[in-house]
């Protein structure tokens, strides 16, 4: 039997968008366009995931530029794949806000192997989305921030949630991350029934940058939410 790490880093090598979207977007594909991705992401999962334990399912949005569209591994910048779960990338470096509140909780938790010992983490559209603005910079975007953006990608993401589903995820109760995420993911589940009750946590990016002074709180709050 595969184990989960097998699983993943399977369904991560063969993630790829195909289909149609709105003016403006694009998506990043660090498992296409980076070969050291695919090598710290395997890397990751080998050291956390290489076994058939249960775990929670905490659910993000899509990932950053800086987070895991360079390292693959989710809400992980390289800097705390690095000083959290000892891999190191030699040819980029990023620092990502959602990742420093992600790895102070996990800190409390017990630290990373006891955390991803229980909590598998990934995203319904799990590649980075991008918007090119009008002075031809690039910016992160949400799957849910355009509704032609939404409508294109839907049917990629009940097909992503499936295949987390199936690595023996716990699915009578999930967690998001995000109120506006929760909203989006609540109506796909009345369609594909995929989970039972859905858990929202506030979002990392959102704490950092919104309630910092706060953040102590909203740590306990995941740490109660989520167990042992």
């Amino acid at each position: 039997m595969s184990t989960i790490a097998e699983k993943v880093i399977a369904f991560n090598k063969q993630l790829h968008y195909t289909g149609l979207l709105p003016d403006a977007f694009s998506v990043l594909n660090p498992f296409r366009q980076n070969p050291e991705t695919i090598k710290v992401m395997s890397e990751f999962y080998y050291k956390f995931y290489n076994d058939n334990r249960q775990r929670k399912f905490l659910v993000g949005i899509n990932p950053s530029r800086h987070g895991a569209a360079l390292t693959g591994v989710p809400f992980t910048d390289t800097k705390r794949l690095q000083s959290a779960c000892g891999i190191k990338m030699e040819k980029c470096y990023s620092h990502e806000p959602s990742s420093v509140f992600i790895y102070e909780m996990i800190e409390a938790y017990g630290g990373a192997a006891a955390f991803y010992n229980n909590v598998y983490i990934n995203s319904p559209f799990p590649l980075a989305i991008i918007k090119n603005t009008a002075n031809g910079k690039f910016l992160n975007a949400n799957y849910y921030d355009d509704k032609d953006l939404f409508r294109a990608v839907k049917p990629f993401m009940v097909a992503c949630l499936r295949e987390h589903v199936a690595l023996g995820l716990q699915t009578d109760r999930v967690f998001i991350l995000g109120k506006k995420n929760a909203q989006f993911l609540e109506a796909i589940n009345r369609e594909a029934k995929l989970f039972g009750e859905l858990v929202v946590l506030e979002h990392p990016r959102f704490i950092q940058q919104y309630k910092s002074k706060d953040k102590g709180l909203y740590i306990e709050k995941y740490i109660e939410a989520l167990g042992s």
